[in-house]
């Protein structure tokens, strides 16, 4: 076992540092490494892996990772392949942080305006190719429209909490008798089904700190258990994808004031230019929200908002051929999925663009930007160093 877990180890630190591309593209990172080349997994094994991680809320490939971990090498190695993809990652955005406090007010900086640029770049591309898969047809439109709708005239955390959990049962009720593909496989995997003592545990352990942290927050008025909770909260909700996180992350630290927009922002342009998950933008996060303890306070908001992902793997792993091919949780899903799009189309009007765009030659750079990403091919990194650049000479 403590080979299995070195093994993981290294095999995620080395991906940690080549995974440019998003949560789809780790996906064919991890598929190439165990599947094809190591042999840790079948394809049938990674496909039930990776539908799971789809079904749960959270960040896909992260959770891909903790499964792949878990299996390999038990609990430890799901740990240490967790943490050793995210931390080359996780260095680079606490070490932005701290540069970025040392420049102080970054509203007029010409690079940072260009990493706010890149964010609206990022957030388009994210918000049209997941339209596409997400609302393919008129039903679940319609569903993403109204949830953008909803979230842009009331700014609220919880709102966009409460419009998902009306996109699921949406869903369920639209999609609930929706027959199951006829190519999914229905052959029964032991070792996933296999309740172990602690998946049941880890179920609990997740609902009781989605419950017992704001009540927390309410007796105390803790600064610190406000933004623990908060960055729980937001991981507890995502589906979609990392780019969903923005603007749940955002309500829980812009407007109590813990950092500014612009700040925000920026770091999250930082995020897209760099390998491995982009849920570590939470170490940027808390790095900023506690300048005098960066490293504490980037690596506590990094494992509150990655907690809830391990706990819900962990747990429904043994249980997943078991629900997989329910027909009314997949429905519930196909809903929640499509506000998701919406809510995703809120954040990308208020506040990515509108902080972002503040002139026709701003508006042209963006649009500049997303013929390189969507038209042209060119990898994140390099639209959002173009970005940048373009972002210091427009303020020049």
């Amino acid at each position: 076992m403590p080979g299995n877990v070195l093994s993981v180890l290294l095999a995620f630190l080395k991906l940690g540092c080549i995974s440019f591309g998003g949560p789809v593209a780790h996906l064919g990172y991890f598929h190439k490494e165990f599947v094809a080349k190591r042999g840790w997994l079948d394809e049938d094994r990674y496909a039930s892996i990776v539908a799971l991680c789809q079904f749960l809320p959270g960040p896909a490939s992260s959770q891909v990772v903790f499964a792949i971990g878990l299996l390999r090498a038990g609990v430890l190695g799901a740990i240490a392949g967790s943490v050793a993809f995210m931390l080359p990652s996780v260095c680079v955005m606490i070490l932005a942080a701290v540069g970025l406090a040392q420049v102080g007010d970054v509203s007029k900086v010409g690079w940072i305006h260009g990493l706010k640029l890149a964010a609206v770049v990022v957030v388009a591309q994210a918000v049209w190719s997941m339209g596409r898969r997400l609302c393919p047809d008129m039903a679940r439109v319609v569903l993403a429209m109204l949830a953008a709708g909803v979230v842009l005239i009331g700014h609220s955390a919880l709102l966009q909490i409460a419009v998902i959990a009306l996109g699921a049962l949406a869903g369920w009720m639209i999609y609930g008798r929706t027959p199951i593909e006829p190519g999914a496989s229905h052959k029964p995997d032991p070792e996933t089904r296999r309740a172990h003592p602690w998946a049941a545990a880890s179920l609990v352990v997740f609902a009781l700190l989605l419950v017992a942290l704001p009540i927390a927050v309410h007796f105390t008025g803790s600064r610190g258990l406000d933004v623990l909770d908060g960055f729980y909260r937001s991981g507890s909700m995502v589906f979609g994808g990392g780019h969903v996180v923005l603007p749940l992350l955002r309500e829980e630290v812009v407007p109590p004031g813990y950092i500014a927009d612009d700040t925000f922002l920026a770091g999250y342009g930082v995020a897209q230019a760099i390998p491995g998950p982009l849920f570590t933008f939470a170490a940027y996060l808390g790095a900023s929200i506690f300048p005098g303890h960066p490293v504490a306070g980037g690596l506590t908001c990094l494992a509150a908002i990655f907690l809830p992902a391990w706990l819900l793997v962990g747990g429904a792993l043994p249980y997943w051929e078991r629900l997989r091919h329910l027909a009314l949780a997949r429905s519930a899903v196909m809903g929640a999925n499509a506000a998701v799009v919406g809510v995703l189309l809120a954040a990308l009007i208020d506040p990515v663009l509108t902080e972002a765009v503040r002139t026709p030659l701003d508006g042209l750079a963006a649009i500049v930007g997303l013929v390189m990403l969507m038209s042209l091919r060119w990898p994140v990194w390099a639209v959002v160093l173009v970005m940048a650049g373009v972002g210091e000479w427009v303020s020049g």
